[in-house]
């Protein structure tokens, strides 16, 4: 089993620990540099983010791909708000102008109020994920139709939808946590996507989705979401988290923000937050910002030396993770440091690790 790798292009060199160069949303530069560094730096594809206040994720995974070759992108959509037909045709033609090189990440959405910003208002979330099901069920046969079809669901009425620019081979990424999600993901997720949680729980939600995908006859794969902290010692990696927490918990202070008390609205989230009850899980999980911000997102991270955590991310290999998804809280010089130092040790185990693999086969 390959290892891929995952950046990330958020609009700005913003995070959690940096919220004063937020204040430009969409930085040209820092887009630029980012698609650069992270193709440089042997990134398979980079996640660009979808939010209901956020600049366009096509348009910016467009931009980007002009200015590389051979980095992948993978766009982050919300099913509901353009129709699947014109969705298809949209992530399509990004993919034949790019090379190929792009994947969709499909984000249904589980907060009432983001979901209200664009006039979603009248929905559940279960209906949401009844809605990207038939969604995706349109995204496909618009991809493959040779002849136009027609479509008659709860959430859609099409006749004789016809594409005629196909992708050449677009994966469909999928997230969510809730049993109707993982229902949706066994349908049609091509990976499935989930949060740093400990090896007990991701191995949980692996066997779970890997149910759901066998009864369509399907085999997904699946990636992982981490923010690594890495440096030349033990010690001082976990003095650089500690950092971290301190400017994340001075940084919410100052804007008002809550560090106790969350109430996520999404499964995801609230496995996470259960999971930060302690600051370090399994070998080297660490929760802390997790915890400060009520697991939004992707908030959990793995902390050491590069071999450290190149090991830690090996155990979550060794039980069906094929896809890791990693960003910093420095974004660029993060990934940077990431693609010199922590890429090329996770590869070489992966590969080490494949060879001793063949030879107890033969």
């Amino acid at each position: 089993m390959s290892v891929k790798f995952i950046g990330y292009i958020g609009f700005n060199n913003g995070s959690e620990t940096q919220a004063a160069v937020r204040s430009r949303v969409l930085d040209k530069e820092y887009v630029e540099a980012a698609a650069k560094a992270q193709e440089e730096g042997g990134f398979d594809r980079v996640l660009i983010p979808f939010g209901s206040n956020s600049p366009e994720s096509q348009i910016v995974a467009a931009h980007a791909a002009a200015l590389t070759s051979r980095l992948g992108f993978l766009v982050a959509h919300r099913p509901g708000f353009t129709q699947p037909t014109v969705a298809a045709r949209q992530l399509a033609t990004l993919d034949q102008l790019s090379g190929g090189r792009v994947a969709v990440h499909i984000i249904t959405g589980g907060a009432d109020e983001e979901m209200a910003r664009d006039g979603d208002t009248g929905t559940i979330k279960a209906q949401r994920y009844q809605r990207t099901d038939e969604y995706l069920t349109i995204l496909r046969q618009e991809w493959t139709a040779a002849q136009p079809f027609d479509h008659q669901g709860d959430f859609y009425d099409i006749r004789q939808a016809f594409s005629a620019i196909k992708p050449d081979n677009l994966p469909v990424f999928f997230g969510g946590s809730s049993a109707e999600a993982i229902e949706v993901a066994g349908r049609h997720a091509d990976v499935y996507a989930l949060w740093g949680e400990t090896l007990e729980a991701v191995q949980d939600t692996v066997r779970q989705v890997r149910r759901a995908a066998a009864r369509h006859g399907r085999n997904p794969g699946f990636s992982l979401s981490l923010r690594p902290v890495i440096a030349d010692t033990e010690e001082a990696a976990w003095k650089r988290a500690a950092e971290i927490e301190e400017q994340v918990r001075e940084n919410r202070t100052a804007a008002g923000l809550p560090l106790t008390g969350h109430r996520p609205p999404n499964v995801g989230s609230l496995r996470l937050l259960e999971a930060a009850s302690a600051n370090r899980q399994d070998k080297r999980l660490w929760t802390g910002v997790a915890a400060l911000t009520g697991a939004a997102g992707n908030s959990t991270g793995l902390v050491g030396t590069p071999e450290q955590v190149a090991d830690a991310m090996l155990d979550y290999y060794d039980i069906g993770i094929d896809h890791f998804l990693i960003r910093g809280f420095d974004p660029l010089g993060d990934s940077i440091l990431y693609g010199r130092e922590l890429l090329p040790v996770v590869r070489r185990k992966v590969a080490e690790r494949e060879k001793v693999d063949v030879a107890l086969a033969g």
